[in-house]
């Protein structure tokens, strides 16, 4: 009933046409704001999807690292027990340390990078494998071992990957484990390595790691059979990565710090959540300064709909029935701006997955057009805050009309 009052009310002409105008700039600023929400997020949701994607290419399910210092150590039996989880498919040791890349070739070009030794089961739980653009995924033997760069190492040290020319040697310098001497030349260790690879994931890695054998890695750290950087696992589908985390690190003990994919990046997801929450906010904003609109059409409509109230009263109608009366008038203009605006959103969306209309300048980037991906709870999301906001701006000229004093001439 009360939604019917409403509609005739919202759709009847008006003795003074600034209401009806009022009324739809109200529903058009609604529709212009949810529209604008459900893009936002959904391009955002799009963005994160790619990004997580990027990274999961490179991080693990799970990753055991040292809870205090740079190495663990984990014996034959703890080993035995990690592989014996039924969550675990498959698991690979590594042993990181930051190093020093040269290339005594190219006029001594070097960079700095962080070098990861990893054992041969590292395909099996990693998506770096999958990545290389140049070369093989080879890390070769701790005698002759191969090195897999990022992108933007390989153009720093200005590594050849031509095969029709002789592969040349780059010099890595690490740090020496435990070095006493005082000579800061002697805590430092040289090896050389083969170009082999070269892998493209995101900025953040091409620029950062370099890959080869986890046995030339410990063998130049000096780090003992049973010592490594840490343990990276892959999960079997379907598993709770943070039952499964909980689960390991109650086998393992305090001494180990078992993390979760999103762990191993927090600082990244809080970070995209932050700036998807920002935006939000914003336009979340300009609803609100759609809701003082709102108030002035429902204002003039209760001073024009005076006598219509008067003869409810007459016929018995309590002040809440007046109140709901306008209240679902509030909704109702609420409900059309959010709907149109929900509805232009998604053929907006459909649009922008189905012919990429909307690209990206530069070139820069993995991909040339915006991603966006639609969720169920960014619709309800919106749809819930443009109610909210219509509710609270409805209820006070609602309450006013509901206050209005009985007088029918």
């Amino acid at each position: 009933m009360y939604l019917t009052f409403a509609w005739r009310y919202f759709k009847a002409k008006k003795s003074a046409n600034a209401i009806n105008i009022i009324a739809w700039v109200t529903a058009g600023v609604i529709a212009f704001a949810c529209c604008c929400q459900v893009l936002v997020l959904s391009v955002f949701n799009g963005f994160e999807g790619l990004v997580k994607s990027l990274y999961a290419s490179f991080y693990t399910d799970i990753k055991v690292v040292p809870a205090t210092g740079k190495t663990i150590t984990l014996t034959a039996a703890q080993l035995s027990q990690i592989q014996q989880q039924p969550f675990v498919q498959a698991f690979s040791l590594v042993a990181e340390e930051k190093a020093l890349l040269q290339n005594n070739e190219a006029d001594g070009a070097q960079t700095v990078i962080y070098l990861k030794g990893v054992d041969s089961n590292y395909a099996n739980v990693s998506g770096v494998p999958s990545k290389i653009t140049k070369g093989s995924f080879n890390t070769g033997t701790v005698d002759e071992p191969g090195i897999i760069l990022g992108a933007g190492i390989q153009y720093a040290v200005g590594a050849n990957m031509n095969p029709a020319f002789a592969t040349k040697t780059l010099t890595v310098i690490l740090p020496k484990k435990n070095s006493t001497g005082s000579d800061p030349l002697q805590s430092l260790t040289e090896g050389n390595a083969s170009p082999a690879g070269v892998f493209v994931i995101q900025q953040d890695f091409d620029n950062k790691y370099a890959i080869t054998n986890l046995a030339f890695v410990k063998q130049q750290l000096g780090l003992t059979a049973d010592e490594y950087s840490g343990v990276e696992l892959k999960l079997k589908d379907k598993t709770d990565a943070v039952a499964a985390r909980e689960q390991l690190a109650a086998v393992l003990g305090s001494n180990y710090k078992v993390e979760t994919l999103y762990q191993q990046n927090m600082g990244l997801y809080n970070t995209m959540r932050l700036e998807k929450w920002i935006i939000y906010a914003v336009f979340t904003l300009i609803l609100i300064v759609s809701a003082f609109t709102m108030i002035s059409a429902l204002t003039m409509l209760v001073l024009e709909k005076q006598k219509d109230i008067s003869v409810l009263q007459s016929m018995g109608a309590h002040q809440s029935t007046i109140k709901k009366i306008f209240l679902s008038e509030g909704l109702l203009l609420g409900g059309i701006g959010a709907g149109a605006g929900i509805i232009a959103a998604v053929i907006l969306c459909m649009l922008q997955l189905q012919f990429k209309l909307v690209k990206i300048g530069g070139g820069s980037f993995l991909i040339d057009y915006f991603p966006v991906k639609l969720l169920a709870s960014d619709f309800l999301l919106v749809t819930a805050t443009a109610g909210i906001i219509a509710f609270i701006a409805a209820w006070f000229p609602a309450h006013k009309a509901s206050k209005q004093a009985f007088e029918l001439k």
